[in-house]
């Protein structure tokens, strides 16, 4: 792919990979939709650097596994010297994953996955994906530096009740694009003395999601772990959703314990798992009883599974613009007035041990 100059109203990227093959694949799925220009491609991390810094793209796609200068040691450059958004491009095994979260806690926006079929590269399937993940960089890019030129529209404020009284006994929380580091962020901060569970439905690739639970796992003081169907819910531990499947918690009629229920459904969900099919469970069994947390991410997942939470009397949080990566999801939770709080990120744990503690005190 040659360089081109600015064309106004495209949204700018560099592609960067080791691999001739990937470069050209993924340059072609981008230069495909017409509000996307691919201004240059790149065969390792220093020769992005160089192309970063005369070219100025608006996002960058970063393979995460290259000779010398690898794609993590590339990010950080790229943060440190030229900070824009980052889109990694891993390969999904347990090494790839882990080095993804790793990119991601150093400031990369998002990831794709590349997959592997036999010997070929299967990578058709994640244009849509890919696609998607630039046009939410570029956005939020552009939110930043026009912030201050630009009026935003006018943030819903929470709507007020009496929630003193709500007592919950588990928290639902949903999140997309900026999720993984939140929740590396929030997670640790809960004590070991939690006093009811946490169901988390993060959207990820399949094949993520396993090492994500075992990462969040060795960081937090509460156990945490992708959920099984058929699973016990447990206070004081969590349960992230797994890749490809819709988590709901179920109450079987021969037990009174809620357990875990996993499965393809619904048919034509837009995402496996679903934060509206998990939060509804959760307000259909618990109805009051129940604390909904909606977080940064793209899109509007979680809207109807808040609205549940609220209609049944449970009491529910949205992450403040600020601390989002992306704001799509809150913000139209907020503007249906279904909040009840709007707080940073860093206080939403604060917000659930508050809550809760009234549950260890009644």
């Amino acid at each position: 792919m040659t360089e081109t100059t600015n064309s106004g109203t495209r949204t700018r990227v560099l592609v960067v990979d080791d691999s001739a093959f990937m470069r050209t694949a993924l340059a072609r799925m981008i230069a495909s939709e017409s509000s996307f220009e691919v201004v240059a491609t790149a065969c390792n991390g220093s020769e992005a650097l160089e192309k970063i810094a005369a070219l100025d793209p608006e996002v960058v796609t970063l393979d995460v596994e290259m000779p010398q200068l690898d794609g993590l040691a590339t990010l950080r450059v790229i943060m440190s010297r030229f900070p824009r958004p980052v889109i990694m491009v891993s390969a999904i095994t347990e090494e790839g994953a882990a080095t993804t979260f790793n990119a991601l806690s150093a400031g990369a926006f998002d990831y794709v996955p590349k997959m592997l079929s036999g010997t070929s590269l299967d990578i058709d399937h994640i244009r849509n994906d890919l696609v998607a993940k630039i046009r939410a960089a570029a956005f939020a890019r552009k939110q930043k530096n026009d912030s201050e030129s630009v009026k935003k529209p006018v943030q819903a404020a929470a709507r007020r009740r009496r929630t003193t009284d709500i007592i919950p006994e588990i928290v639902a929380i949903g999140t997309s694009t900026g999720g993984p580091k939140a929740l590396q962020e929030i997670l640790p901060r809960f004590s070991s003395d939690l006093a009811v569970p946490l169901l988390i439905v993060q959207h990820m690739p399949e094949g993520f999601s396993t090492s994500f639970a075992a990462r969040l796992n060795g960081l937090c003081s509460i156990p945490v772990c992708e959920a099984e169907d058929g699973e016990i819910v447990r206070p004081g531990a969590a349960y992230i959703a797994p890749s490809g499947a819709q988590m709901r918690v179920v109450r079987k009629p021969s037990d009174l314990r809620p357990v875990i229920s996993l499965d393809s459904g619904p048919r034509g969900a837009q995402h496996a798992p679903s934060i509206d099919v998990m939060m509804k469970s959760v307000a259909l069994l618990y109805k009051s009883r129940a604390m909904g947390i909606i977080m940064t991410g793209m899109g509007s997942d979680g809207a109807e599974g808040m609205k549940a939470i609220h209609s049944a009397g449970g009491f529910t949080i949205g992450q403040d613009e600020a601390t989002s990566i992306v704001y799509s999801m809150p913000r139209i939770c907020a503007e249906m007035g279904i909040l009840d709080r709007i707080v940073p990120l860093s206080g939403i744990p604060a917000q659930v041990m508050q809550a809760t503690l009234r549950r260890r005190h009644a």
